[in-house]
């Protein structure tokens, strides 16, 4: 998995942009992972587009939207036809309505999917890390389930729903597979409980 993200240079050009701001407990994360991977998985010779590029990172000292849109803009400024998206998980908590998070891999440990909770990086010597804090058998197995978190209550039950019907996934990669939950008080009335 890191193989086919170190040899390929238009995602190494992305993290290389996202690691020159030095950003504390930073990430990319989600669909720049997931999808490199679905695409090896199916063989695609084109990337699938990205409707953008989840950057994160963990700074409980300054918990301000505008110094995350300043941050999307320097990375305009070097990779301009980029889908940036910078995101604190200090404050992202506060959005979702969540406890705090203690780190970028606890946020990323609370993302909806499995398949979704990955994370890279690049250390100082150029190589790439990944933080895969559910795993990484979901992904590389083409199975999309929900984290732990999203099955403790009904309404995290019921966003992830939302979100798999949503992003549609199977309609691009066929051959994934999606765990549903049906946690929906109508399915329960209509199974006696």
């Amino acid at each position: 998995m890191i193989a086919i993200i170190s040899e390929d240079p238009w995602m190494m050009e992305i993290l290389q942009a996202a690691k020159s701001l030095e950003l504390p407990d930073w990430w990319i994360c989600a669909g720049f992972v997931r999808s490199k991977i679905w695409d090896t998985l199916h063989h695609f010779k084109e990337r699938t587009p990205l409707p953008d590029i989840d950057v994160i990172y963990f700074d409980p000292t300054n918990l301000e939207e505008a110094t995350e849109k300043k941050l999307e803009q320097r990375l305009a400024n070097l990779l301009p036809n980029i889908p940036w998206s910078v995101k604190n998980e200090a404050r992202m908590h506060l959005k979702s309505h969540m406890p705090p998070y203690s780190s970028a891999v606890d946020a990323i440990s609370k993302f909806p999917e499995t398949a979704t909770a990955l994370g890279v990086k690049i250390d100082d010597q150029g190589r790439v890390i990944l933080t895969a804090p559910c795993g990484i058998h979901d992904v590389v197995h083409l199975e999309v389930r929900p984290t732990p978190y999203f099955t403790k209550t009904e309404e995290r039950a019921q966003i992830y729903e939302e979100r798999v019907a949503k992003k549609n996934w199977k309609s691009t990669w066929s051959q994934v597979q999606v765990e549903r939950l049906f946690f929906s008080r109508a399915n329960r009335l209509n199974e006696g409980g």
